[in-house]
């Protein structure tokens, strides 16, 4: 998902709580992975590797100009004769410790075995974070959680907002999933940095003004 339709779902989600949740979640990821910080690690559970947040991740680390939020996949698998940066196994968790991110992405029970790493990260000084379905173990190990809305639709509108802008963002609101939160997060994650090099500035504005555009009402016939 691109900056446009990033830009778009949060014009559709505006009247939920949902953009500043996924911006104060993607604040307290940049603020753990501060240059001096350890580096970042992202784990799913055994069913779920969130491959497409790494990506997108590591997208924003270059535009914006934060290599730390670029990310380390740990694997439950590894399969043979992967690339190096794809064979790091669930052996990393035990080394994470101070200064060092751990962000675990899943939409289902992590599974004992996972929460059992990353309660020992945590007991060593990593930063645990947790983007997922809701799970009330892997909360009480977190330092800051953000959980995707339940898949059950709940009866009448969630939004703030009254009428039929309310009805549509809390529509929005009901069909959220975790892949969309990934998207908003990550994106997230990236705004609000330092200053980065011009090729990267000029490309990022131009994905601005587009989304300007995009999402700005017509002008007046006269």
């Amino acid at each position: 998902m691109d900056a446009v339709r990033v830009a778009l779902l949060r014009e559709v989600l505006a009247g939920t709580e949902w953009v500043q949740a996924t911006r104060r979640f993607a604040g307290s990821l940049r603020a753990s992975v501060a240059p001096h910080g350890g580096g970042l690690l992202l784990v799913g559970s055994a069913a779920y590797e969130p491959w497409h947040l790494a990506a997108h991740l590591d997208d924003e680390a270059a535009w914006s100009g934060l290599p730390e939020l670029s990310p380390t996949l740990v694997r439950h698998r590894v399969p043979t004769g992967v690339p190096a940066h794809l064979s790091v196994g669930l052996g990393r968790l035990a080394a994470a410790g101070r200064g060092e991110t751990l962000l675990v992405v899943t939409p289902e029970q992590p599974g004992a075995g996972l929460l059992e790493r990353v309660h020992d990260a945590r007991r060593n000084g990593a930063t645990v974070l947790a983007l997922d379905g809701g799970d009330r173990d892997l909360h009480a190990l977190a330092h800051d959680a953000l959980a995707a809305p339940p898949a059950v639709p709940v009866a009448g509108a969630t939004g703030d907002g009254t009428g039929d802008e309310g009805e549509r963002a809390g529509a929005a609101a009901q069909d959220l999933d975790l892949d969309t939160l990934q998207h908003l997060v990550s994106a997230a994650a990236g705004e609000n940095s330092v200053p980065v090099p011009r090729r990267h500035r000029r490309f990022r504005d131009r994905l601005a003004r587009l989304a300007d555009e995009l999402t700005s009402p017509p002008p007046p016939r006269w």
